[in-house]
Protein backbone atom coordinates (compact mmCIF):
# COMPACT_ATOMS: atom_id res chain seq x y z
CA UNK A 1 0.00 0.00 0.00
CA UNK A 2 1.05 3.18 -0.87
CA UNK A 3 2.16 6.07 1.53
CA UNK A 4 -0.07 8.85 1.95
CA UNK A 5 0.86 10.71 4.88
CA UNK A 6 2.79 10.88 7.90
CA UNK A 7 1.59 10.24 11.38
CA UNK A 8 3.88 10.77 14.41
CA UNK A 9 2.61 9.16 17.85
CA UNK A 10 3.53 9.19 21.22
CA UNK A 11 3.57 6.48 23.91
CA UNK A 12 3.53 4.09 21.33
CA UNK A 13 5.87 1.59 22.44
CA UNK A 14 2.54 0.16 24.43
CA UNK A 15 -1.48 -0.26 25.06
CA UNK A 16 -3.49 2.48 23.35
CA UNK A 17 -0.63 4.46 21.42
CA UNK A 18 0.90 0.94 20.18
CA UNK A 19 -2.16 0.00 18.73
CA UNK A 20 -3.05 3.21 17.06
CA UNK A 21 0.33 3.30 15.86
CA UNK A 22 -0.10 -0.20 13.95
CA UNK A 23 -3.27 0.42 12.75
CA UNK A 24 -2.54 3.56 11.03
CA UNK A 25 0.73 1.56 9.69
CA UNK A 26 -1.52 -0.89 8.05
CA UNK A 27 -3.14 1.58 6.74
CA UNK A 28 -1.12 3.32 4.65
CA UNK A 29 0.70 5.80 6.73
CA UNK A 30 4.43 6.10 7.69
CA UNK A 31 4.16 5.88 11.72
CA UNK A 32 7.10 7.30 13.94
CA UNK A 33 6.66 5.72 16.74
CA UNK A 34 7.82 7.95 19.82
CA UNK A 35 8.07 6.78 23.39
CA UNK A 36 10.57 5.73 26.13
CA UNK A 37 11.83 2.34 25.57
CA UNK A 38 13.68 2.13 22.43
CA UNK A 39 13.15 -2.02 22.71
CA UNK A 40 9.53 -2.04 23.43
CA UNK A 41 9.07 0.41 20.17
CA UNK A 42 11.48 -1.72 18.04
CA UNK A 43 9.42 -4.69 19.21
CA UNK A 44 5.95 -2.89 18.52
CA UNK A 45 7.82 -2.57 14.60
CA UNK A 46 8.82 -6.12 14.08
CA UNK A 47 4.71 -6.82 14.43
CA UNK A 48 4.40 -4.77 11.50
CA UNK A 49 6.37 -7.35 9.23
CA UNK A 50 6.65 -6.34 5.39
CA UNK A 51 5.13 -2.90 6.68
CA UNK A 52 7.83 -2.47 8.86
CA UNK A 53 10.01 -0.10 6.88
CA UNK A 54 7.33 2.31 6.54
CA UNK A 55 7.91 2.72 10.39
CA UNK A 56 10.60 4.64 12.56
CA UNK A 57 11.28 4.34 16.42
CA UNK A 58 12.46 7.74 18.22
CA UNK A 59 13.19 7.26 21.75
CA UNK A 60 11.74 10.29 22.84
CA UNK A 61 10.75 12.22 26.49
CA UNK A 62 7.88 14.44 26.02
CA UNK A 63 8.95 16.61 28.76
CA UNK A 64 11.73 17.75 27.46
CA UNK A 65 11.70 20.10 24.78
CA UNK A 66 15.28 19.34 23.16
CA UNK A 67 14.05 15.41 22.76
CA UNK A 68 10.33 16.65 21.11
CA UNK A 69 12.34 18.72 18.70
CA UNK A 70 14.28 15.71 17.72
CA UNK A 71 11.53 13.37 17.23
CA UNK A 72 9.97 15.85 14.68
CA UNK A 73 13.49 16.49 13.12
CA UNK A 74 13.55 12.97 12.85
CA UNK A 75 10.36 12.58 11.19
CA UNK A 76 10.79 15.43 8.90
CA UNK A 77 14.17 14.08 7.72
CA UNK A 78 12.96 10.43 7.10
CA UNK A 79 9.77 10.72 5.69
CA UNK A 80 9.76 14.60 4.82
CA UNK A 81 6.66 16.05 6.69
CA UNK A 82 4.02 15.69 9.14
CA UNK A 83 0.76 15.23 8.62
CA UNK A 84 -0.96 13.89 12.06
CA UNK A 85 0.41 14.06 15.40
CA UNK A 86 -1.67 11.71 18.22
CA UNK A 87 -0.84 13.15 22.01
CA UNK A 88 -0.69 10.22 23.57
CA UNK A 89 2.04 9.65 25.94
CA UNK A 90 0.50 9.86 29.45
CA UNK A 91 1.28 9.14 33.29
CA UNK A 92 -0.76 8.31 36.54
CA UNK A 93 0.55 8.98 39.68
CA UNK A 94 0.56 6.20 42.73
CA UNK A 95 -2.73 5.99 44.31
CA UNK A 96 -3.27 8.43 47.33
CA UNK A 97 -5.29 10.25 49.41
CA UNK A 98 -5.11 14.04 47.66
CA UNK A 99 -4.08 15.59 50.69
CA UNK A 100 -1.41 12.68 50.73
CA UNK A 101 0.01 12.73 47.03
CA UNK A 102 3.63 13.84 47.14
CA UNK A 103 4.29 16.99 45.00
CA UNK A 104 6.92 14.65 42.45
CA UNK A 105 4.20 12.44 42.23
CA UNK A 106 2.00 15.67 41.38
CA UNK A 107 4.64 17.71 38.52
CA UNK A 108 5.52 14.39 37.08
CA UNK A 109 1.75 13.22 36.07
CA UNK A 110 1.36 17.50 34.95
CA UNK A 111 4.94 17.34 32.93
CA UNK A 112 3.58 14.18 30.84
CA UNK A 113 -0.27 14.63 30.73
CA UNK A 114 -0.03 18.34 30.33
CA UNK A 115 3.29 20.15 29.24
CA UNK A 116 4.45 17.02 26.64
CA UNK A 117 1.51 17.73 24.89
CA UNK A 118 2.05 21.52 24.83
CA UNK A 119 5.66 20.52 23.52
CA UNK A 120 4.48 17.76 20.80
CA UNK A 121 2.10 20.47 19.76
CA UNK A 122 4.12 23.34 19.32
CA UNK A 123 6.73 21.24 17.55
CA UNK A 124 3.80 19.54 15.64
CA UNK A 125 2.68 23.38 14.21
CA UNK A 126 6.35 24.74 13.37
CA UNK A 127 6.46 21.66 10.86
CA UNK A 128 3.13 21.71 9.75
CA UNK A 129 2.45 25.51 8.97
CA UNK A 130 5.87 25.42 6.91
CA UNK A 131 5.39 22.31 5.02
CA UNK A 132 3.31 21.90 1.45
CA UNK A 133 1.20 21.07 1.44
CA UNK A 134 0.33 22.96 4.56
CA UNK A 135 -1.64 21.85 7.62
CA UNK A 136 -2.05 18.62 9.60
CA UNK A 137 -4.12 17.70 12.31
CA UNK A 138 -2.79 16.92 15.77
CA UNK A 139 -5.43 14.14 17.67
CA UNK A 140 -5.24 14.72 21.64
CA UNK A 141 -6.00 11.79 24.07
CA UNK A 142 -7.49 13.06 26.70
CA UNK A 143 -9.92 10.18 28.48
CA UNK A 144 -13.16 10.12 30.32
CA UNK A 145 -11.00 12.02 33.46
CA UNK A 146 -11.47 14.82 31.01
CA UNK A 147 -15.09 14.65 32.17
CA UNK A 148 -15.22 12.97 35.35
CA UNK A 149 -13.05 12.07 38.22
CA UNK A 150 -12.34 8.53 39.61
CA UNK A 151 -11.23 8.85 43.54
CA UNK A 152 -8.06 9.59 44.46
CA UNK A 153 -7.29 10.98 40.84
CA UNK A 154 -6.49 14.61 41.19
CA UNK A 155 -3.28 15.13 38.94
CA UNK A 156 -4.40 12.88 36.45
CA UNK A 157 -8.29 13.74 36.52
CA UNK A 158 -7.05 18.02 36.16
CA UNK A 159 -4.12 17.38 33.58
CA UNK A 160 -6.91 15.15 31.61
CA UNK A 161 -9.04 18.49 32.30
CA UNK A 162 -6.40 20.92 30.90
CA UNK A 163 -6.07 18.76 27.63
CA UNK A 164 -9.54 19.59 27.06
CA UNK A 165 -8.35 23.42 26.74
CA UNK A 166 -5.49 22.63 25.12
CA UNK A 167 -7.55 21.17 21.89
CA UNK A 168 -9.69 24.07 21.88
CA UNK A 169 -7.06 26.52 22.04
CA UNK A 170 -4.97 24.62 19.56
CA UNK A 171 -8.32 23.70 17.08
CA UNK A 172 -8.70 27.85 17.29
CA UNK A 173 -5.17 28.67 16.82
CA UNK A 174 -4.29 26.18 14.10
CA UNK A 175 -7.26 27.74 11.68
CA UNK A 176 -4.85 29.76 9.93
CA UNK A 177 -2.23 27.38 8.77
CA UNK A 178 -4.91 24.73 8.33
CA UNK A 179 -4.06 22.50 11.37
CA UNK A 180 -7.11 20.91 12.74
CA UNK A 181 -7.51 19.48 16.21
CA UNK A 182 -9.69 17.02 18.22
CA UNK A 183 -9.43 14.73 21.21
CA UNK A 184 -10.64 11.58 21.55
CA UNK A 185 -12.12 10.37 25.23
CA UNK A 186 -11.51 6.72 25.92
CA UNK A 187 -13.16 4.56 28.77
CA UNK A 188 -11.71 1.49 29.79
CA UNK A 189 -9.79 0.15 26.74
CA UNK A 190 -8.20 -3.34 28.30
CA UNK A 191 -4.08 -3.06 27.86
CA UNK A 192 -1.70 -3.75 30.27
CA UNK A 193 -2.46 -0.62 32.52
CA UNK A 194 -6.24 -1.38 32.59
CA UNK A 195 -6.29 -5.38 33.21
CA UNK A 196 -7.50 -4.23 37.05
CA UNK A 197 -10.55 -2.99 35.73
CA UNK A 198 -11.88 -6.66 35.07
CA UNK A 199 -10.83 -7.29 38.89
CA UNK A 200 -12.16 -4.16 40.74
CA UNK A 201 -11.65 -0.70 40.80
CA UNK A 202 -12.83 1.62 43.61
CA UNK A 203 -15.99 3.37 42.90
CA UNK A 204 -17.37 6.75 43.87
CA UNK A 205 -19.17 5.66 47.04
CA UNK A 206 -16.64 3.35 48.42
CA UNK A 207 -16.99 0.52 47.22
CA UNK A 208 -14.47 -1.52 44.65
CA UNK A 209 -16.22 -3.01 41.94
CA UNK A 210 -15.06 -4.70 38.74
CA UNK A 211 -15.55 -2.33 35.44
CA UNK A 212 -16.37 -3.44 31.42
CA UNK A 213 -13.78 -2.99 29.26
CA UNK A 214 -13.53 -2.66 25.36
CA UNK A 215 -10.74 -4.26 22.60
CA UNK A 216 -8.79 -1.43 22.26
CA UNK A 217 -8.93 -1.95 18.48
CA UNK A 218 -12.17 -0.22 18.59
CA UNK A 219 -9.97 3.09 19.97
CA UNK A 220 -7.59 2.39 17.15
CA UNK A 221 -10.15 2.30 14.04
CA UNK A 222 -11.50 5.76 15.88
CA UNK A 223 -8.36 7.72 15.53
CA UNK A 224 -7.59 6.08 11.98
CA UNK A 225 -11.33 7.66 11.25
CA UNK A 226 -10.14 10.92 12.67
CA UNK A 227 -6.87 10.86 11.26
CA UNK A 228 -8.30 10.26 7.82
CA UNK A 229 -10.44 12.85 7.63
CA UNK A 230 -9.95 15.94 5.20
CA UNK A 231 -8.62 19.12 6.47
CA UNK A 232 -11.98 21.06 5.94
CA UNK A 233 -13.41 18.50 8.42
CA UNK A 234 -12.86 17.99 12.09
CA UNK A 235 -14.42 15.39 14.87
CA UNK A 236 -13.65 18.11 17.78
CA UNK A 237 -14.77 15.61 20.36
CA UNK A 238 -15.43 11.92 20.59
CA UNK A 239 -15.92 9.71 23.23
CA UNK A 240 -15.44 5.79 23.09
CA UNK A 241 -16.00 3.98 25.60
CA UNK A 242 -17.29 0.27 27.21
CA UNK A 243 -20.92 -0.03 27.00
CA UNK A 244 -21.44 -1.13 30.16
CA UNK A 245 -18.98 0.94 32.08
CA UNK A 246 -20.61 2.64 34.86
CA UNK A 247 -19.55 6.46 33.54
CA UNK A 248 -22.85 7.62 32.84
CA UNK A 249 -24.63 6.62 36.00
CA UNK A 250 -24.93 8.32 39.24
CA UNK A 251 -22.02 7.41 41.37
Amino acid sequence: MSTSKVAVVTGAGSGIGKSVALTLARNGYAVVLAGRRQDALEAAIKELGSEASQALAVPTDVTDPASVNALFAAARERFGRVDVLFNNAGAFSPPALLEDLAYEDWMNVVNVNLTGVFLCTQAAFRVMKDQAPRGGRIINNGSISAYAPRPNSIAYTATKHAVTGLTKTTSLDGRKYDIACGQIDIGNALTDRTERMERGVPQANGTVAPEPTMDVQHVADAVLYMAGLPLEANVQFMTVMATKMPYVGRG
